[in-house]
Order: structure tokens, then C-alpha cells, then sequence
């Protein structure tokens, strides 16, 4: 089974992003991921028991608290992707290192430079084959105000069935 590790973006960020999202798709047909607005901890992997995985998670999310950061201006990757700029606060980062660490303690978990310690934060907006439309779609996005205070209150397992990503199970921090 394939799965991903996120923390899914909420309330007026979360919906500012979903909002984005299908307007960049239907102005540009600029297609975005199958995920609802998310940060990244853990990028695709495979594995067909993931209980281990289950219950750190649980146990984490139980012993630590939540943490804010903020969601301000938009930033790319080259041209293939476009995306809101997240900026991580103190207590944010040093809970997704932490977290970082238990999970790296999972045999099956593997971490790469895209999606370790030192990563972008970053919530997507469009990733899929813009390379030509780019200039058009980063001014365009760039003339919408994007300024936002979130929290880092959630850890969620996504599973890929029937070519989608579908909520596994959602972990709250305290």
C-alpha cells in the first residue's frame, strides 16, 4: 500500500488554498495534487503494515502540543511548481524535528533531502506540467493577497486507493 505523512492545512488558509487551487485549474488547466492543502512530513512510501508507524504517531501527537506558524506571499520551484509560502515558527519547526526523529526510527521510513529536517515548508498550489505557463500563472497568483496565521495542529496518513488519496487516519497534537 502507498502512503503519505502530512499536516493538513485548516480554516481560512485551508480554504483560501482549496479556492486557489480551482481557480488556477480552471483559468490555466494548471492541475494541482489529490491531496487537500497540506505540508509534507513524509513523501510517498511503501508498506503494507503500518500499526508501528500507527501508533508513534498516536503516541506522539498525545505527548506534544500544537504550534503556530504563518502562511504569508507565494515562492516557486523553478518553474514546476508554485506554492504558499510557509514560515515555520520556533516551536513548529522544533515539533516537526522531533517528529522528524521518531519517525526516522521506523525501519521502513525513509527520508530524503526533499522531506527531511532541512526541508521547504510549503503549501502547494500547482505542480503539474506548468513549466509553460508559468510566468502567467506566478503574476496571476502573485495579485491575490496571501497572509495567514495557521497551526501546526495536525498529523494526517493519507492511503492511495482508486487513484486518490484518502484519509487513513488524522492525529491532533494537544
Amino acid at each position: 500500500m502507498r502512503y503519505v505523512i502530512v499536516s493538513v492545512v485548516k480554516g481560512k488558509a485551508g480554504n483560501f488554498n482549496n479556492n486557489l487551487r480551482k481557480e488556477v485549474f480552471q483559468k490555466f488547466n494548471a492541475k494541482s495534487s489529490k491531496l487537500p492543502p497540506h505540508f509534507t512530513i513524509k513523501a510517498p512510501f511503501e508498506y503494507d503494515d503500518i500499526e508501528e508507524l500507527e501508533e508513534v504517531l498516536q503516541n506522539f501527537c498525545k505527548n506534544h502540543k500544537r504550534a503556530p506558524y504563518k502562511i504569508k506571499n507565494y515562492n516557486h520551484f523553478d518553474n514546476r511548481a508554485i506554492y504558499m509560502e510557509v514560515i515555520m515558527s520556533k516551536e513548529g519547526k522544533k515539533l516537526h524535528d522531533d517528529l522528524f526523529d521518531e519517525l526516522n526510527k521506523i525501519s521502513y521510513i525513509n527520508f530524503g533531502e526533499k522531506d527531511g529536517k532541512d526541508k521547504v515548508f510549503h503549501v502547494t498550489i500547482s505542480s503539474k506540467k506548468i513549466q509553460t505557463i508559468f510566468d502567467e500563472l506566478w503574476d496571476y497568483v502573485n495579485s491575490i493577497p496571501c497572509d495567514f496565521d495557521c497551526e501546526f495542529d495536525n498529523v494526517s496518513i493519507f492511503k492511495w486507493k482508486n487513484n486518490t488519496w484518502i484519509l487513513h487516519k488524522e492525529y491532533k497534537f494537544n
